[in-house]
């Protein structure tokens, strides 16, 4: 066996006892399936000589404990305190480049599971929601599919089906094109997720194996496409995003006008127009009305004085 290979054995070995200390002999078999009974006694007989691994036994049965002493004087001896802070950032550092990252979306959709399987499998109904984009395949395990669309000067992403499971669960892996900023992300995967709850749908995206920092342009687009899928399930109808206008024409990302709200002529008058009623009387001159008893007499009545010029 090469140096490399029995090297990572028995590194597999110290993570297995490192997540849960105290295994027997046949539960760390299990985390190197791959090899002998044998060939597994004999890499923690090495790590028990090294002092990295301690036994214990009761009955007829050796347990075995992760002994992190050894280690730390590793640590101690060869690391000094001015080396520790650079050495913890590229450890770190490492870990971040190489440990997969995962984004879970979840939105709840009043409808059947084979509705909502059709939408996401028909090409023409996946346009609707999915920024105009048409996804052909024939949706069996092993087979293509390519994404596009018609105003795409080519392919958008392409990809395989992993697993297919109507009206349930699809798996893919997608390797997205349509710019080299993308492509050069190389491939991740992508799963839907069918529950039925009551009258509703529970639907799970999971996009992952996403490098950490991964370009967002990857993952970005998932609400509006989740919105856009429950908007057209529930009412027919287009939901307008950034996204779905991305390759869209002029005549299709101007919407239309609402008709105007028909108001019949014994209709309350608006708050506009009462403002501008009420101000109108405001600035209207006043006019004093005499009663009767404060009218003046008219001329020739009797009591009206008679002037003697």
């Amino acid at each position: 066996m090469p140096p490399c290979q029995i090297c990572r054995g028995r590194r597999v070995l110290l993570d297995a006892l490192r997540e849960r200390d105290g295994q027997a002999l046949s539960e760390l078999e299990q985390a190197l399936s791959g090899m002998t009974r044998f060939g597994v006694m004999k890499h923690l007989r090495v790590l028990a000589a090294a002092g990295l691994v301690t036994t214990r036994r009761d009955g007829r049965r050796k347990f075995h404990y992760l002994n992190a002493v050894p280690i730390r004087l590793i640590h101690d001896r060869w690391i000094s305190r001015y080396a520790e802070p650079w050495a913890a950032a590229l450890s770190d550092l490492k870990t971040r480049l190489e440990s997969p990252m995962e984004k879970v979306f979840e939105i709840y959709i009043e409808t059947t599971p084979e509705r909502l399987w059709q939408a996401i499998t028909d090409p023409e109904i996946r346009s609707k929601y999915h920024f105009g984009n048409r996804i052909s395949s024939d949706w069996k395990p092993g087979g293509r599919f390519e994404m596009g669309h018609e105003n795409a000067p080519g392919l958008l992403g392409e990809g395989e089906n992993l697993e297919v499971d109507p009206p349930r669960r699809v798996v893919q892996s997608m390797v997205a094109l349509w710019g080299e900023d993308v492509k050069s992300e190389g491939t991740s995967r992508i799963t839907w997720e069918i529950e039925p709850v009551g009258d509703s749908c529970r639907l799970v995206v999971t996009h992952d194996q996403l490098r950490d920092g991964a370009n967002d342009q990857l993952y970005g687009g998932w609400p509006m496409i989740l919105s856009g899928l429950k908007t057209w399930l529930e009412t027919g109808e287009l939901l307008t995003t950034p996204g779905s206008l991305m390759y869209a024409t002029p005549s299709e990302s101007v919407r239309r006008p609402r008709p105007p709200a028909i108001r019949s002529s014994s209709a309350t008058p608006t708050r506009a127009r009462r403002r501008r009623a009420s101000r109108a009387t405001r600035m209207r001159w006043p006019v004093a009305r005499s009663s009767p008893s404060c009218r003046p007499p008219s001329p020739g009545s009797p009591s009206t004085p008679i002037s003697t010029r």
